[in-house]
Parts: C-alpha cells; structure tokens; sequence
C-alpha cells in the first residue's frame, strides 16, 4: 500500500518524522508543539472541575487592517504571516474570540517555551506571600550544592531578574554548545539520560562582572528558579502549580510540563496548556492577582513585577532592549515601558502573552514560527498586539 496516511495527508510529513532530532524544526513543530508529551517525558497537572466553553469565531476582527512597519494588514493575514497556531482575546476579563489554525485543534495544549518562567515566577510570588520564600536570600540558603558554580555567590533576585552573570549562551541553533548539553540534560535532544538537569545547572560557571548589573536572558536561571519554589515549599512543582495556581485560576484544561531523567520540570520552557488556560493567567495578572473572585498571589508582588520593579539600567545594558526600549525585567516577566502599560511572557517560536492595562486586552497566542527567535517579526508582533487593544 503506497497511499499516503491519514496523518500525512493532514500535516504533509509522517509521524515518524518527528524525533528528537526534528521536533522543533518546521514543519513539523505545527504537530510537535502541541503533542510534546510524544516526544519528551511529561508530568500532568489536572484542571479544575468544568471544562471549556465552546471556541468564538473572532468575526469580522479578522478583517480589520492593522497598521505594520510593512504597511496594513488585515488581523487574519497576519496571524497566518506570523505561523500563529492558536489565539485567544479577553477584554475586561470576557472572552473576545478564538483563532486556531487548521492543524490546531481548539482546545489542545500547546507548548509556551519562555512563558513557562513566567508561570513558575508566579509560584515562587505566591511562596513569598506565604512567608516562606525570600526573594532576597542568597541562592544557596535553599540550595547549598549550588556553592561553586555561578549560583555560590548570587541572590534569589538575581535568579528571579535575570541578573546572574552566567558564562553561559543560548545558542539555539549549535549543537555542540553548553547550550546543547544542557538541552541533553533536559531530554529535549538525543543523548540524554546520562546527566540530569540539576547536575548540569550546578557546574555552570560564572563570568568576571558582579552579579545584579546586566541583564542577561539565560535558561538555567529559571530551571533553578524551579527548584528554589521546591526546595521553599517541601513540595514538587507540579503539586504547586495543581493547588496553588491551575486549580484556583480555574483553568478549564490540564496543563503539563516536561521532566528530566529524574522527574525535574523544565520549568524555564516545557509547559504546555491551551491558549484560553494561558489567557486566565494573563487576566489573574491584569487583575492584581486574583481570580474568580480568590487571591491567588499577592497585589504587591503583581505590582511590583508589572509596573514598579526591575533595573532599567540592566535591561538598558542587555540585548534585547531594542524590542521595549523603555522596558524593564522583573520576576521574569517584561514591562514594555509603553504609555499603555503593557507586560508580557514571551517564548521562542512566537509564544505570546501580552497584557494591556489601559485598553484591559489580554491576548494569549501560540505559534510555531521556523526560527526560534526573529526579531523584526517580534517588533511587528508587539506593534501588532497594541494596535489590537485599541481596536477590540
């Protein structure tokens, strides 16, 4: 029998095309993101009784010009131009409408990448309001194996900032960096199950330049920010996120997030939910911390990360000042410095959660752009997630 299968005739490559090897290439990350469990052991967390509402047709917004650095562009052949997988909108808290490509069913989870250290900075704000996590303590009054590697002399807050002078670079794209070993130790590239990610975290090094002045976008920061909350509370990550965000938000979907050979999350990028779940997340933070009527983690510290803290300065002496060139960095979350407000999670491949206080939009979107990171696509979509809070 030579005829194609099912599955290829929907996504146009077969299923045993998608390895380790190619799961984050196009185009067969338009399958893998949201089937990553597949591919990469995962942990569940269960949803909060209920389930979903029915998808909502965005209607004639997909229609409406957008104004680019490009030119106009209609909402719809943008989200096409942009890979956009799925997308929710919320405007003071209802629901605006869905997008979903035609390989993303509505409904399914999708991996966030980056937004993930958003999330687990969320647990780590809701362990400081208990009292028993301290932001300012040195990381090793948690973690005292971390005594010798880059961590030995840095503070929580710069694990939280993004200010550890890690001698460490994010090279997606070379395999045979730092960066793909630690990629290994996680179990997103073949090779691994013979160092697990905590392993590898503690024998990073550190640069000359004093922790605190620079910040400098490194995963493994927020890898060991996972384990901080775990070391904090006595429990796993999965256990925190299930009883102290997923269920309270309301999520209506189960979430998961990859693991390590010895059960570790990936807590700096191997969540995955669905974009309506994701856009619960960005209104409990539109709404100081609360949801359904519950606090889930205090308005001081929803202030202080979307609006009040964070070092301009050391986002200024960063790289990625260009994208919010009034921004700041705090609790690994970004503050764009703009007149609405505006903070966001961001992922590689064109993950979104961006949040307008001033026009109350919420925008969750999930993509499966080629590269890992474009950054003129990421100027449009910043302009583009704007020009949406003053149109819905």
């Amino acid at each position: 029998m030579t005829g194609k299968t099912a599955f290829e005739a929907e996504y146009g490559f077969a299923r045993n095309d998608v390895r380790l090897e190619t799961w984050r290439l196009a185009p067969f990350n338009r399958w893998s993101f949201q089937n990553v469990g597949e591919l990469v052991p995962s942990a569940h967390v269960a949803a909060a009784p209920g389930g979903e509402e029915p998808a909502k047709s965005l209607g004639a917004l997909l229609g409406e010009k957008i104004s680019l650095a490009g030119g106009n562009e209609t909402v719809e052949a943008f989200l096409k131009r942009s890979d956009t997988d799925g997308l929710t909108i919320l405007r003071a808290g209802k629901l605006i409408g869905d997008w979903s490509a035609p390989h993303m069913p509505f409904g399914a989870r999708h991996i966030i990448f980056s937004i993930s250290k958003s999330v687990t900075a969320i647990l780590a704000g809701i362990l400081e309001g208990e009292g028993v996590f301290d932001p300012n303590a040195p990381v090793t009054q948690y973690i005292p194996e971390a005594k010798g590697s880059a961590y030995g002399d840095a503070s929580v807050r710069n694990v939280l900032d993004m200010t550890v002078s890690l001698d460490f670079e994010e090279a997606y794209l070379d395999p045979e960096s730092a960066f793909a070993r630690y990629r290994r130790s996680t179990l997103w590239n073949p090779g691994g199950g013979t160092e697990s990610l905590a392993a590898f975290l503690m024998i990073i090094q550190r640069l000359a330049e004093p922790h605190g002045q620079t910040y400098r976008y490194r995963s493994p920061n927020s890898d060991v920010l996972g384990i901080l909350v775990e070391r904090a509370s006595g429990m796993r990550v999965t256990d925190l996120l299930a009883q102290k965000l997923w269920q309270p938000l309301g999520a209506a979907s189960d979430m998961s997030v990859t693991v390590d050979m010895e059960g570790t999350a990936r807590t700096a990028g191997g969540m995955s939910m669905t974009p309506r779940d994701l856009a619960r997340i960005g209104e409990m933070m539109r709404q100081g911390g609360t949801a359904n009527g519950r606090r889930i983690v205090p308005e001081a510290w929803v202030r202080d990360t979307v609006a009040n803290g964070g070092s301009h300065e050391a986002w200024q002496r960063g790289t990625m000042a260009f994208l919010f060139p009034k921004g700041r960095y705090r609790n690994k979350w970004y503050q764009t410095g703009h007149d609405s407000g505006a903070f966001c999670g961001i992922g590689i491949h064109g993950q979104w959660l961006y949040v307008n206080p001033k026009s109350e939009v919420v925008i969750a979107k999930m993509s499966s752009q080629p590269e890992p990171v474009e950054d003129k696509l990421d100027e449009d979509l910043v302009a583009f997630f704007e020009a949406l809070g003053a149109i819905v």
